[in-house]
């Protein structure tokens, strides 16, 4: 059984089950795959919680208060993968970009298989794309700053953020408004943002937070969320790794 630790946000979290559930649909019931979504809301803000610019997720918060916030994360995501483990998962996802920057501490300390959603996105772009190609990134401040990605990207590919105005009046506008349920005014407020992207020359774009995919592909058939020749979906992408190792 998969073990989904959600609620990061919520909407993000049912988008991963939907395309699970999409991807391996069953002409009957018994033949979809098995899977717990703990929609664990109560975890403290994961951007919010990062204090400080870090390089690697191997670098810890260097001050009290990051530490101190740090830690409260760390605790309540371990919490809810004990839930997980308890009820007999084979392995755990989170469908959370910038949660992943606890992910190492998060291993040790579970002791259960866990799958790396930035990891398997840069598994997933060496094969589409050239090294050394532009490849765009809109996330959250704190997946960026924390460089979740750039730990896996930084030696093969060049990865390009948006500027402080698009990343502000854009980026993270749009990714507050898919948690508020406003799914049609985060996919217009978006689009600035890819469009400095795209002028940058960018072959393709990371939806580095699980509320983007939502807020892009707003209103659109499953086909061309599929299909998409510019965009990479990192939930899309997660749900097709765990269910390889579903099936191993």
């Amino acid at each position: 059984m998969i073990g989904i630790l959600g609620g990061m946000g919520t909407q993000a979290g049912l988008d991963f089950c939907n395309k699970l559930a999409i991807l391996y649909r069953g002409k009957i019931d018994q033949e979809y795959p098995l899977f717990l979504l703990y929609n664990k809301s109560n975890i403290p803000g994961r951007p919010e919680s990062i204090g400080v610019q870090t390089k690697s997720l191997s670098n810890r918060p260097n001050n009290r208060i990051s530490e101190k916030k740090y830690l409260l994360v760390l605790k309540s995501l371990l919490n809810g993968c004990k839930v997980l483990k308890k009820s007999k998962c084979k392995f755990i996802v989170i469908p959370c970009n910038t949660a992943h920057y606890w992910y190492d501490d998060l291993k040790r300390k579970i002791n259960l298989p866990m799958i790396n959603m930035p990891q398997e996105v840069f598994r997933y772009t060496l094969k589409k794309c050239k090294k050394k190609s532009k490849i765009g990134l809109l996330a959250t401040e704190g997946t960026l700053k924390t460089g979740v990605y750039n730990k896996f990207f930084d030696k093969h590919f060049d990865l390009v953020f948006p500027n402080k105005v698009n990343q502000k009046n854009s980026v993270n506008k749009a990714i507050k408004l898919v948690k508020m349920g406003n799914v049609k005014a985060a996919s217009k407020i978006i689009k600035p943002a890819i469009n400095y992207l795209i002028k940058k020359e960018c072959k393709k774009i990371i939806l580095g937070c699980t509320e983007l995919p939502i807020a892009i592909f707003a209103f659109k058939s499953f086909k061309t969320i599929k299909s998409s020749k510019i965009f990479l979906d990192p939930n899309l992408i997660l749900a097709n790794a765990a269910m390889k190792k579903y099936n191993k």
